[in-house]
């Protein structure tokens, strides 16, 4: 589960889409307090998505071949497959950058209630519905399943707590930064969803089948 996990989260935190949108709220007017919104709500989808599957579960993991067992690994396997689908076919498109979404431009006026809802409609659903999956392993009467979902959450949370740092102690600096890293994630941005995609996908792919068929 803690592999899992890792992977997953570091492809949450690396997803383009969200660190773009992100890098535009904290260069506008109040762009912190709109920063700490859009990671508010982020987590919060993050630590709804955990609590949900542990209701679930109880805390207890199911039974290997069990039926919810074999269904959290077949939504794995479809998610993968998703991914790998989802990956191949933009690798095979155009691999010419291109521009980012035209609502992006209009970032700098909205207001912090609209910031915490971008917290939720960027998240990467994809990856969070794999780490939902992949959290029903979790035992709660383990310290390290525990410390395993915290990581989890704060690592698919990094990226966004780094930059809201360094724009609350560094605004001088951060700004130029953030705008030149910007730069950077939009010339590599479809490189970098087919990456994730194709790898996340084909590990969840594999584990998925060992699963169903070990």
């Amino acid at each position: 589960m803690v592999l899992d996990l890792v992977l997953i989260g570091v492809a949450i935190t690396l997803g383009p889409l969200h660190n773009t949108a992100f890098i535009l709220l904290l260069s506008a007017p109040g762009g912190v307090r709109k920063g700490l919104a859009f990671i508010l709500a982020w987590l919060a989808c993050l630590v709804a998505v955990i609590a949900a599957v542990i209701l679930l579960t109880g805390g207890n993991p199911p039974t290997r071949n069990s039926n919810p067992s074999t269904a959290a690994l077949a939504l794995k396997l479809a998610l993968g497959l998703g991914m790998v689908v989802y990956g191949e076919g933009k690798r095979r498109r155009d691999p010419k950058p291109r521009p980012a979404p035209k609502w992006m431009a209009r970032l700098d006026g909205v207001s912090l209630w609209f910031a915490a809802a971008l917290g939720f409609l960027l998240q990467p659903w994809a990856m969070v519905a794999a780490g939902g999956a992949t959290v029903v392993q979790a035992h709660l009467s383990s310290i390290g399943s525990y410390l395993a979902l915290m990581g989890y959450v704060l690592l698919a949370t990094s990226s966004l707590l780094a930059m809201e740092l360094y724009a609350t102690f560094r605004p001088e600096t951060a700004h130029v930064r953030l705008a030149a890293l910007r730069s950077w994630v939009d010339g590599h941005q479809d490189q970098a969803i087919v990456a994730l995609s194709l790898v996340i996908g084909l590990w969840l792919v594999g584990k998925s089948i060992y699963g169903l068929v070990g």
